[in-house]
């Protein structure tokens, strides 16, 4: 069962509630396979060991998963986590419907707020970057509650705002947030990767800024992958829109579609080298496979730097 059969994710107006549904969910998914070290990282929880006292036991994971964990309580750990989203507008795509009720922007928006909340209970302290064309907002880390209803605030009128054709300028952002943000932190991106035709080398010179300044990043390329990167569409005209120039062209998508899928494959991969030798976790993050895998990977990292 998918994500979106379990919550209805149309319903964005309490965004702090969707994304506690998304992480609990996710604990008590961890709790019940086979791999406890995950949840024994992030959870604030670890095994129950016999003869130890049951006065931290939490039975409501017990209730749920049938084994007994014990709550930890640890003092505030000093990992620093950016979140950085790109709001262009091409981050709109696709249009919101019944069979896929999230755009990339609004994927990238709660998925930020399910790592949010994971932070949260690892005491960790995290940060907000929007950018398009410029940077539009960047906090500072912190790890009090009103700073985490703040950055939700941000995300909420990010879900609602409805403004189109807002360029983007990666490369520019990045290399700019790079030097603000606290030393040796940990950065976390969402963005389709989308920059002006023939700046590939400016963007690919971003990323490496960051790792030059001493960050530990990963990047999760949103896709709609089914229409974006297999350039999937029924065998009729269709009217494609550049979502940033407002531009159209009329076709029949199998007019383009080898050509098409042949550059955005190769792009891809560039994109993905890059990462890899930079030393960038590149996760691909499909709209319509959920949050798991951008929780899962998040863990991963996060168990790599302690």
């Amino acid at each position: 069962m998918s994500f979106f059969d379990q919550f209805d994710v149309r319903q964005l107006e309490n965004i702090e509630l969707l994304a506690k549904q998304v992480v609990e969910g996710f604990i008590i998914g961890l709790h019940k396979s086979p791999f406890h070290g995950f949840s024994v990282e992030f959870a604030e929880h670890r095994l129950y060991n016999p003869g130890e006292s049951t006065k931290d036991i939490d039975w409501k994971v017990y209730a749920r998963s049938d084994k007994m964990f014990t709550k930890k309580f640890e003092e505030e750990t000093n990992l620093r986590c950016q979140i950085i989203i790109d709001t262009s507008s091409s981050m709109y795509f696709p249009e919101t419907a019944e069979s896929q009720p999230l755009n990339k922007l609004q994927f990238s928006a709660l998925a930020a707020a399910c790592l949010m909340n994971l932070l949260r209970k690892q005491r960790d302290a995290f940060g907000l970057s929007l950018f398009d064309n410029e940077v539009r907002i960047h906090t500072k880390c912190r790890s009090n509650t009103s700073h985490y209803r703040l950055l939700l605030t941000y995300l909420d009128q990010l879900i609602q705002d409805k403004t189109t054709q807002k360029t983007t300028s990666t490369a520019q952002s990045l290399h700019q947030l790079a030097d603000s943000i606290h030393r040796r932190s940990l950065v976390v991106i969402f963005s389709d990767m989308f920059e002006d035709e023939g700046r590939e080398e400016d963007l690919f010179a971003a990323l490496q800024h960051l790792k030059y300044a001493r960050h530990e990043v990963v990047l999760f390329h949103v896709t709609d992958k089914q229409h974006e990167l297999d350039f999937e569409y029924d065998n009729r005209p269709y009217l494609f829109v550049d979502l940033e120039s407002g531009e159209e062209v009329k076709l029949q998508h199998n007019q383009v579609r080898d050509l098409y899928v042949s550059k955005v494959h190769e792009y891809t991969e560039s994109l993905r080298m890059k990462c890899l030798q930079y030393k960038i976790d590149f996760v691909e993050a499909d709209i319509r496979q959920g949050f798991v895998p951008v929780l899962q990977a998040y863990l991963v990292k996060r168990s790599k730097m302690k």
